[in-house]
């Protein structure tokens, strides 16, 4: 791991996309809660959450942290759910990790809860888009990449 101790601890946030596409049937069924496990996004946003905090458990180099606040929130199009994972911490190491983890996991549970209807969905476009605090300062995805993604 990385000796973080003699950095001085900062504020710092990370925020994170992906998309999980699908039939159009079953994003309509995700909208109007009608997913036979239950409700998808609120299942899904707590699956975020929860893998915000453990992300440390299951990277191996990654620094355990006291992880501030975590949002986990949807966009529902046409044909896919577009997930968006936004982490806090006042810490002496940046919560990029957390963020991404909290999006994939979300989306996988997304995937898990609807896959009895529809085994044909993906999950792409996991991006970090920005991060701040920390000595390398601020960061955010080009428009150009942003376009790109269509997100």
């Amino acid at each position: 791991m990385v000796d973080v101790t003699p950095k001085e601890a900062s504020h710092r946030r990370a925020l994170a996309r992906c998309r999980v596409s699908m039939q159009p049937e079953t994003t309509q069924k995700v909208a109007s809660n009608a997913i036979t496990k239950g409700d998808v996004l609120g299942v899904a946003r707590i699956a975020g959450i929860q893998a915000a905090k453990k992300t440390s458990d299951l990277l191996p180099l990654c620094h355990p942290l006291l992880v501030g606040s975590v949002y986990v929130n949807f966009t529902i199009g046409d044909d896919h759910v577009d997930v968006e994972s936004q982490v806090d911490t006042v810490d002496r190491t940046g919560v990029e990790m957390e963020a991404l983890t909290a999006c994939a996991i979300a989306a996988l549970t997304i995937y898990d809860m609807c896959k009895s209807i529809d085994r044909g969905m993906t999950i792409g476009d996991l991006a970090l888009w920005e991060k701040t605090g920390g000595r390398s300062g601020s960061w955010r995805r080009s428009e150009t990449i942003a376009r790109n993604f269509d997100l």
